[in-house]
């Protein structure tokens, strides 16, 4: 029988191994007199905790800095990249992805395979992305890391673990919680991508994401916290109305934004966004047509949200971001002229600094953000 005494004492020492461990991850390399006198716990508490991080292979020794005490360098502790990782996989319509990060956020191994996944069986799909897991997983350990945890990004939205409509994979009500034998995680693309612009891409705390994709999806990010909503479904910006009675949506409304400025409509005929970015570069007037109204149209649904949100920056990401010198003009215009007097100016729009690999970068910085959080339950201490 377990008494309440040690169950008081794990709790208390997994709070301190979360305390001590986001003091390094947020302040840097620091001496453990340091980190004492910073977390306010006892010199023998923190050698004993870093002990223990030092085993579990999330923190690393090295270098001489000034400590805590005064006058007396000591050796620093910092952030290890070396032996933990974490696992970020991405279903689109048109690829699957999955990228290996450590716990320095430093991109370890990346792969994508293209593949056409509209309409398609979720069974094959799912197992073709436990293949490409398999394969990533065995080459992480080649690397000497251990892969903590995964995360995925869907199309759709997202419920417990169940993939509940993705309207463009013709998918309902899947589960996909059991995909791989360790702490997982699944959500929305849109939300994962403005996390990962958050984590690796300008790491500004406030600002609304927008991912372009054969759907539009938004994140919206206040002072580092992703906003979510009631029921998880916060940023569907590809079913604002941009012109009533316009044409039917795949969500069964009419006049969506999706309609105008999704991928679908950007492309017509085209096989990739590189091939419209090779018309534009070429000055081909129907390319340019094809951007103009996407863009005009991203400028009316933008203007309800900033009068909604009032966000200080707007990210514009996915098939966006190769495409954003065509679109700044046409999208800033559409702002500047629909906000009128309610603000001096609109918000600064800029390119997403992630690009495609917003969603799986996201998924992945999830879980780092877990075992900072919770290292004693992500890693077993």
């Amino acid at each position: 029988m377990v008494s309440s005494r040690g169950v008081r004492h794990d709790s208390m020492r997994a709070r301190n191994l979360s305390v001590v461990l986001a003091t390094i991850h947020r302040s840097g390399p620091a001496t453990r007199a340091a980190l004492a006198e910073r977390t306010g716990l006892t010199k023998t508490t923190v050698s004993s905790l870093v002990a223990d991080l030092l085993e579990a292979g999330v923190v690393a020794e090295g270098g001489v800095v000034r400590g805590g005490e005064r006058g007396r360098p000591g050796v620093a502790v910092a952030l290890s990249g070396h032996r933990v990782a974490a696992l970020g996989l991405e279903i689109n319509i048109d690829y699957l992805a999955a990228c290996v990060v450590d716990l320095t956020r430093t991109v370890r191994l990346r792969r994508v395979r293209p593949a056409d996944n509209r309409n398609s069986d979720p069974r094959e799909i799912l197992e073709g992305l436990r293949g490409l897991v398999k394969e990533i997983t065995a080459e992480a350990e080649q690397a000497g890391l251990r892969v903590i945890g995964a995360a995925l990004a869907v199309p759709g939205t997202v419920e417990d673990g169940v993939l509940r409509s993705a309207p463009h994979l013709g998918w309902r009500d899947i589960r996909v919680a059991n995909l791989v034998d360790l702490p997982f995680e699944v959500d929305n693309e849109a939300n994962l991508a403005a996390l990962g612009e958050l984590w690796f891409g300008a790491r500004e705390p406030d600002f609304l994401y927008v991912s372009g994709e054969i759907g539009i999806g938004a994140g919206l990010v206040v002072r580092g916290d992703l906003f979510r909503g009631t029921f998880g479904l916060a940023g569907e910006l590809g079913h604002v109305v941009v012109v009533p009675d316009g044409p039917t949506c795949r969500c069964g409304g009419r006049g969506c934004l999706e309609v105008y400025a999704g991928q679908d409509a950007l492309l017509g005929d085209l096989a990739s966004v590189g091939d419209l970015v090779a018309r534009l570069e070429s000055g081909e007037r129907r390319a340019q047509e094809a951007c103009e109204r996407a863009g005009h149209a991203l400028g009316v649904a933008l203007t309800s949200a900033v009068h909604l949100l009032d966000p200080g920056r707007i990210v514009l990401g996915g098939i966006f971001a190769p495409l954003f010198r065509w679109l700044e003009r046409p999208v800033s215009e559409g702002l500047r002229g629909r906000l009128g007097q309610m603000r001096g100016a609109p918000p600064a729009l800029v390119v997403s600094g992630t690009g495609g690999d917003a969603a799986v970068l996201g998924a992945a910085g999830l879980i780092i953000q877990q075992i900072l959080a919770e290292p004693a339950k992500m890693l077993g201490l």
